[in-house]
């Protein structure tokens, strides 16, 4: 490459690095606008699914029922504010007059704001890492309902973050036992057994169920021992 070259691309790589500079401060107002609406909204559920997943889907339906008992307990509920799962999420919220939260993301397809986020509680974010903290500080408990990449993305997130005691211990709960077996069943054969990645323990903090009385007596019997509070 002749020096010319080598003065093009330099002079772009500084040009980067001083938009990244600019970029802190954004990152930082997403996290501040996040931490002050949610922070008032009180202990929440959040609840992780397929924006593919159809109105007359058996997950679809469980996850409304799911959504709608856990709002009579008291709980808010948050969502990716998508459709599918999401949606679901929040239809169930809205139809027992819970609160409803939405934490949206652009994306190239898939994702469009849901009819069912209560208008005061529909958040959007450009960074997905930033979401995320929000989906974790303030839930208290996290329900994965059969997903994609994004949904994988945030079990193993929130696994992690559990696992190494970074928050206090939550329920995590995944609903659907024939959609989630085949994962079980390689983390206990390969990543336990085999390679030993992993410890007992590690699977025995997620519960799996496929009914919304499981997953609702699980939750409300868990905190009837452990206060409600933020994660971190």
């Amino acid at each position: 490459m002749n020096s010319l070259g080598k003065s093009v691309r330099l002079r772009d790589w500084t040009e980067t690095k001083a938009h990244s500079s600019w970029q802190i401060f954004k990152i930082m107002a997403e996290f501040v606008q996040g931490f002050e609406e949610l922070a008032k909204i009180g202990p929440c559920v959040s609840i992780f699914g397929s924006a593919r997943t159809n109105h007359d889907h058996k997950y679809y339906q469980l996850a409304v029922d799911i959504s709608r008992r856990l709002s009579e307990e008291g709980f808010g509920i948050i969502s990716g504010g998508g459709p599918g799962i999401m949606e679901a999420a929040n239809k169930g919220a809205k139809i027992s007059s819970g609160r409803s939260v939405g934490l949206n993301i652009e994306l190239p397809f898939e994702q469009h704001t849901n009819e069912y986020i209560d208008p005061d509680k529909n958040l959007n974010f450009d960074y997905f890492f930033v979401r995320k903290v929000m989906f974790t500080k303030y839930s208290q408990a996290f329900i994965m309902m059969p997903g994609g990449w994004g949904t994988m993305d945030e079990f193993f997130e929130v696994a992690t973050l559990i696992q190494t005691k970074k928050f206090t211990q939550t329920p995590m709960i995944c609903v659907g036992s024939a959609y989630w077996k085949g994962l079980f069943d390689w983390m206990r054969a390969t990543m336990l057994h085999e390679e030993k990645n992993i410890s007992e323990g590690d699977l025995e903090m997620i519960k799996i169920f496929d009914t919304a009385d499981d997953v609702v007596n699980y939750i409300r019997e868990f905190y009837t021992h452990n206060k409600l509070q933020p994660n971190f």
